[in-house]
């Protein structure tokens, strides 16, 4: 190849990565319209998924055509068909990303146009949009909240089936943070003899109870609204973080830690399950989802990914000493504590 052949390679890759938001909007569009719930019984035209959704069928059809380019359905003599990715935009598959979509089209979208802010300042743009910090705009806007909380159940799932295969949870779990719950079934599911109490905001509480009504697990656990600023569950015998602790900067970290510390029993144990940086980045997908992860949490709630070694200071800090720190997948890694020294 010669040099103007690389330049062309270069620029056509960086074309690609430049104009990807449209790949986010499209799919973020089909979830919203639910086509992936239509298509699952057989294939159907634009115009009759146009008639359904209340669309303009010849623009339908230029959507469903890009989401042929991106493997979501494929054309047919008979219309269009879902693919395996496109099945998992079904509100109904096992391992449904359609909330996911519709954050990431809807919420996360607005947000994003604020990077310069964040990076100039360091403070959070989506409070700049809201006038809200942290997390309270879900306690206001309860459809928002839904929606939230069934995302954090779809990019839970993988990581909760990786974490229960990988570590042995005895008594009595307290998942602080938790959403609904998607963790804590797991942990219930996979150890008969264990009982749990899941932790969060109102807004996620209430609308955790018929998920776990549904789940047959109900009897086994607690569901407790409050605010882990404040106070934690005392008495537990394991405590859970997932994805909580990115949320946040250092001090607020500090302060739900403490709180967490102050609950626990002697022999209790903490568990901080967190995508985890690495000291230096690297042009790969691996990174790049933790630099997505790490810019969002810029944008957003003003957290950050941190390395392993940030993970550790934070921990020992609080009066924590790790046992041990897993991969466990998808980028995350459980790091398991107990009071120290």
């Amino acid at each position: 190849m010669t040099d103007s052949d690389d330049e062309v390679d270069a620029s056509a890759r960086l074309r690609a990565l430049i104009e990807a938001s449209w790949k986010t909007q499209a799919i973020g569009v089909a979830a919203e319209l639910s086509l992936a719930d239509l298509l699952a019984s057989g294939p159907k035209s634009a115009e009759e998924l146009a008639a359904i959704t209340g669309s303009h069928a010849p623009s339908l059809h230029r959507l469903l055509r890009a989401l042929v380019s991106l493997d979501i359905c494929a054309e047919e003599n008979h219309g269009f068909v879902l693919r395996p990715t496109g099945a998992l935009l079904r509100t109904d598959a096992a391992d449904s990303l359609r909330a996911w979509a519709l954050v990431s089209g809807k919420q996360l979208w607005p947000v994003w146009e604020g990077l310069a802010y964040s990076v100039r300042t360091g403070k959070s743009y989506r409070e700049v949009l809201t006038g809200m910090h942290g997390y309270g705009r879900f306690e206001r806007d309860r459809d928002a909240a839904a929606t939230f909380n069934e995302a954090m159940v779809d990019i839970t799932r993988h990581v909760a089936r990786a974490f229960t295969a990988q570590y042995e949870l005895a008594g009595k779990v307290v998942d602080v943070g938790g959403g609904y719950g998607e963790l804590l079934m797991a942990v219930l599911r996979r150890h008969a003899g264990t009982r749990g109490i899941l932790f969060d905001l109102p807004h996620a509480i209430e609308g955790a109870g018929e998920r776990w009504k549904a789940s047959g697990l109900s009897e086994r656990c607690t569901l407790l609204a409050g605010n882990f600023f404040e106070s934690v569950p005392h008495g537990g015998d394991q405590y859970l973080l997932k994805s909580v602790l990115h949320n946040w900067d250092d001090s607020s970290c500090a302060v739900i830690l403490a709180n967490c510390h102050d609950a626990m029993s002697s022999h209790g144990h903490l568990h901080v399950i967190e995508r985890v940086m690495p000291p230096r980045m690297e042009p790969s997908p691996s990174h790049q989802l933790l630099a997505r992860s790490d810019l969002n949490m810029l944008v957003g709630p003003s957290g950050k990914e941190r390395t392993a070694a940030e993970f550790h200071a934070l921990l020992e800090s609080a009066g924590f000493r790790i046992k041990r720190n897993r991969e466990i997948a998808l980028g995350f890694s459980a790091m398991e504590a107990v009071r120290g020294p």
